[in-house]
């Protein structure tokens, strides 16, 4: 059984899709919350929902400005007095364009926030963990990381580096306690536990938010320790389109 109570985790891109599933998901399970995102809104209506059965604390960040980072990591310690989970979620992604229009700024937008984001998330969130010898850190990663999709060249680039992230620091850190692992969806519905028709998967149909958030709660869970460096494709038996 999936247990997460007196666990606190870092959830980062929380006010939507799969990051505020997963927080829903690790509220049910008794996990207290660090919630981050852009839209501070969105954030303050999800913890008047979680709040009630979880302690939770709100932040609005851009992922890709580390002295921010480093500051929700600092008053998250102090408030909860450790960080056993980091799900890095946060991310932009919607642009279909041909990489031969695209410009370095747009490059540069998708590695500030979708790996550097992640970077500066980990490295601090990591000191507390090796303190505890104790840490699950899930990044969310994609099948564009895996297969490389045409039209999002710089968003796939960062994606197959988060991957490679995932494998690399597993290899520094899982003896001292710390579990690394990846998750990358495939297509995903636009509402919550809605699944869409499509034809990019054999399934017929796209996942849901809520599956994507039940493996990232596994991951982060005791029932997974023995699970590290690995990348799970959530994609219905993807097509390699």
């Amino acid at each position: 059984m999936i247990e997460l109570t007196g666990k606190t985790a870092i959830i980062t891109g929380a006010s939507v899709g799969i990051g505020e599933a997963t927080a829903e998901k690790f509220a049910e399970l008794g996990c207290n919350l660090v919630l981050v995102a852009r839209s501070f809104d969105k954030l303050e209506a999800l913890k008047e929902k979680l709040g009630k059965k979880v302690d939770v604390l709100i932040f609005k960040c851009d992922v890709s400005d580390e002295e921010a980072v480093k500051d929700i990591v600092k008053k998250s310690v102090e408030h909860f007095g450790k960080i056993d989970i980091l799900v890095n979620n946060a991310a932009i992604w919607r642009r279909w364009i041909p990489f031969a229009e695209t410009e370095s700024s747009m490059w540069k937008d998708y590695i500030d926030c979708n790996i550097l984001g992640t970077m500066y998330f980990t490295h601090e969130v990591l000191q507390n963990m090796l303190e505890n010898h104790y840490g699950r850190i899930i990044n969310i990663g994609s099948v564009a990381g895996v297969y490389g999709n045409a039209l999002q060249v710089d968003y796939s680039m960062t994606k197959g580096a988060i991957i490679s992230f995932t494998k690399a620091l597993a290899k520094e850190v899982t003896d001292k306690g710390i579990l690394v692992n990846c998750v990358s969806p495939g297509s995903v519905s636009n509402k919550q536990d809605v699944p869409e028709a499509s034809d990019l998967s054999f399934t017929g149909r796209t996942g849901t938010h809520t599956e994507n958030a039940n493996l990232i709660a596994f991951l982060a869970s005791d029932e997974a320790s023995y699970i590290s460096g690995q990348n799970y494709q959530v994609d219905g038996c993807r097509k390699k389109m």
